[in-house]
């Protein structure tokens, strides 16, 4: 009992210590546009403070900054992209000067803040594409954090409790991985 409310807390302390918004994500503005609908339907020549995520699907390195292509994911209030949701459109963030292709590939999640600008059209394959634009003046990259938990306390063997300093560690063990964005 001890052991699981020891994990609880630890839990419950780590949430907490990573649910504030990353300084480099903040913008002017308290209230700025975090949902992707809601930006694309907005005026596009009004210069509204913007904060999506997503994944990168492209990366162009331009002459005095560079281009970012990001399938949009919802993000949390800590600026988190979700793993869980489905993506809802793509956008393009330009950055003020060169970010590698290598630390910035496709695949990565990412979440940028900045001003949205008027659209641009492209390309997505074959298929021509408006995508909603912003000037980026912050950005971070996430990290897919997978943490595995074995629960082998909660069945009976053999006379005792499996987990018990006096049973020995054979049969099933159930376990689960849990994705977690950091």
């Amino acid at each position: 009992m001890m052991k699981k409310l020891s994990v609880f807390l630890f839990v419950l302390i780590d949430i907490a210590g990573c649910s504030s918004l990353p300084t480099e994500l903040e913008t002017q503005s308290q209230q700025p546009i975090t949902d992707y609908q809601q930006w694309v339907n907005s005026d596009p020549d009004q210069t509204a403070d913007v904060r999506l995520g997503g994944v990168i699907t492209k990366v162009t390195n331009l002459q005095d900054k560079t281009r970012l292509e990001i399938v949009n994911l919802p993000i949390s209030s800590a600026g988190k992209p979700s793993l869980e949701a489905d993506p809802k459109g793509r956008f393009v963030a330009y950055v003020d000067g060169f970010l590698d292709p290598v630390t910035y590939a496709k695949g990565r999640l990412i979440t940028v803040a900045g001003k949205s600008m008027p659209p641009e059209t492209g390309k997505v394959g074959d298929y021509t594409y408006t995508f909603p634009v912003m000037q980026a003046s912050g950005q971070r990259l996430w990290q897919i954090e997978k943490t595995t938990y074995i629960d082998n306390n909660d069945f009976w063997i053999g006379g005792c409790w499996r987990g018990s300093i006096f049973c020995s560690s054979y049969g099933p063990t159930r376990a689960r991985v849990v994705e977690q964005v950091k």
